[in-house]
Order: structure tokens, then sequence, then C-alpha cells
């Protein structure tokens, strides 16, 4: 193992960019110091790490001298500008940004799921989508016991997914609602109280979402496997924190709901929460907070040979970004990867 790296947090102030923080405090992340990276309007602020006070430093040019391990959680045009002048200064960067992940040249990484890609990174490592996540953590497994063929996800995404703003915007137009007010939509299109949205992010020409074919290509990817086909469908609901997903797989070799069961209950990272006589099953509220992915329903496709249907549910902010960011930067350091090209 290395020496402790310095850390530096690019987008330390938002929700995630605390979230990232919150977990490599608890996770006691072996760093030698942490330096909170934001914009300027954010500078000279502080943020509480361990028993200390940070202070929020602007994010520019230089901010990387002396930084072995840059994560960052500040958007795309902020990964793309400033992710490769990182690497240039010597750090490796974990970008949570959707900036890379599509690189041929950038290892898209789950821990639980494709490990080995770290060893192949060039300076920067992609986290992948929050939905993207905690699907493939548990189709993982599965496709290694069976060889999944075909794979239709439809999912049920909180607003936190869309930052701290669509919170506090479900948070007033239920009030508004309650108060028999008209609720004012900011964030979303529409209204996101009491309401479903099939779009998150924007459409595409074959008329899916980008966050749609996030789902397809980055799960080919992480899987290592291009022969998986995989459909779409992403609805924004009215959850604070927890996405779900409506997940249907057909395999190669049948794999009995008995046996998947006992698969998933020996995954890395995966809880199974399945006995619908008792009403056990997977929800947001079970979720928030949890570093695991739950995943119950586990039950057979019975319009195919060799098909399931299951429900799979996880922390956005938690797994779906800091944590997994956060595991990968702890592989880094214990494989002693902190080195860049």
């Amino acid at each position: 193992m290395m020496k402790k790296p310095v850390v530096a947090v690019a987008g330390a102030t938002g929700a995630v960019g605390r979230e990232m923080l919150k977990t490599l405090e608890q996770r006691n992340f072996p760093a030698k110091e942490v330096i909170c990276l934001a914009s300027s309007r954010s500078a000279g602020t502080g943020i509480s790490f361990k028993d200390q006070e940070l202070t929020v430093r602007e994010l520019g040019v230089n901010s990387f001298d002396g930084v072995d391990l840059a994560i960052f959680s500040a958007g795309g045009a902020i990964s793309e500008k400033y992710a490769p002048i990182a690497v240039k200064s010597g750090c490796v960067v974990v970008d949570n940004s959707n900036a890379w992940r599509m690189d041929k040249d950038v290892p898209l990484v789950v821990p639980e799921v494709n490990p080995e890609a770290l060893e192949k990174h060039r300076g920067i490592i992609a986290n992948p989508n929050c939905s993207t996540i905690q699907m493939v953590v548990v189709l993982k497994p599965l496709h290694d016991a069976g060889t999944i063929k075909r794979v239709i996800v439809s999912t049920y995404q909180a607003v936190s997914g869309s930052g701290q703003k669509a919170v506090e915007e479900l948070e007033t137009q239920v009030k508004q609602l309650l108060s028999m007010q008209e609720a004012e939509p900011k964030v979303y299109p529409y209204q996101i109280a009491f309401n479903c949205l099939p779009h998150i992010d924007v459409f595409l020409e074959n008329d899916y979402t980008r966050e749609e074919m996030k789902m397809v290509n980055e799960t080919k990817k992480i899987m290592g496997d291009y022969n998986i086909k995989v459909s779409a469908t992403t609805v924004r609901v009215p959850v604070f924190y927890g996405h779900s997903e409506s997940v249907n797989i057909e395999t190669e070799k049948k794999i009995t709901p008995r046996e998947a069961r006992a698969i998933l209950s020996q995954a890395p990272g995966v809880t199974v929460l399945d006995n619908p006589s008792e009403n056990i099953y997977p929800m947001p509220i079970f979720a928030a907070g949890e570093d695991d992915i739950f995943v119950g329903r586990i039950r057979e496709d019975e319009t195919i040979d060799n098909g399931l249907n299951m429900w799979i549910v996880a922390d956005n902010i938690r797994k779906g970004a800091a944590l997994n960011t956060v595991q990968i930067s702890e592989l880094l350091v214990a494989n002693n990867l902190l080195r860049t090209p």
C-alpha cells in the first residue's frame, strides 16, 4: 500500500460532494489531507470533516498541485475542463459525471463487478450512472451463473438524482398542493409532487432519453459483454432518496428463483429481501442511507423459458454516487494504482 494520499474533492459543497466527504470520513479513508474545492461563490465557506473545519477553496487550474487523488462531483463540463489538468498535475481522477464514461480509454468501474478494469487506467476513472450501478451489482453474479442475453428495466427514480433544488421543489410542491395552492414547477417541466414523469435528462433522436441510453451503454461496458441487449425506460417519481427498478432478464442457462436468491445472498454489496407472503420486499425507505443494494420480488417470467423478474432498490446518493466513488478510491490506494501514465 502506498503512503496516505492527499485528496481533493471538487464540487464539495453540492449534495453528492458532501456525501463524498461523509463517506470518506465514515470509512476512515487513509488520506493525509482532504482539500475541498468548489466554485468562487462557495470559496471561503466551511465544511466539517472529522474533527476539523475545512475551508472551501476555489477550483482553478492550480488546485491539483501536490494532490494524489481528485474526486470530481461537479458536473460534466467542469470534469471535461479540469480532469485533464488534474492528471497533468500528477494525480488520478475519479469522476462522478457522465463526461468520461463511454470514453474507450477510461475504465467505467463498479468495484463489485469489474475491479480489474482499474489496472488499465490512464489517469481518469469514471463512476457510472446511479441507476446503472445498482442494477449491474445484482446482474453480474446472475450473468456469471447463466449468461444474461437480454435486460428490460423500468426505473422509478428519486428526485435527489436531480440535485438539492429538486428535493426542495418536491417539498415545496407537496406543501403547496396540500394548502390548495397550485404547484410551481421549476426544476422539472411538470409538477413532480403526486406525479410521475417518464422523462429523465433530454430526449434523443431515437426517442429514448439520455438517461435510458446511459443504462443501455454503460451496462454493456461494465459487464464486459456487448452482446447483452438492454432496453430501458426511466421515470422520475415523488420520492426523496432511493431509486427503484423493475428488472426482467433472459438468460442462456435457466436460473430458478430459488437459485437466484441463493446466488444473490452471497453477492458482495447485495441484501436479499424477498418473502412476499410476509410483505417483505425492498422499498426506498429501507434503502435510504444504506450502503447495500436490496433485491426482492424474484420470480420466474412465465412468458419465456429462461426469464426472471426482480425489484432492485438502492440509495442513489450513497451507493449510486458517493460510496461507489470512495470504493474505487480505496482500491486505487490498496493496489498502489494512484499513479498517472
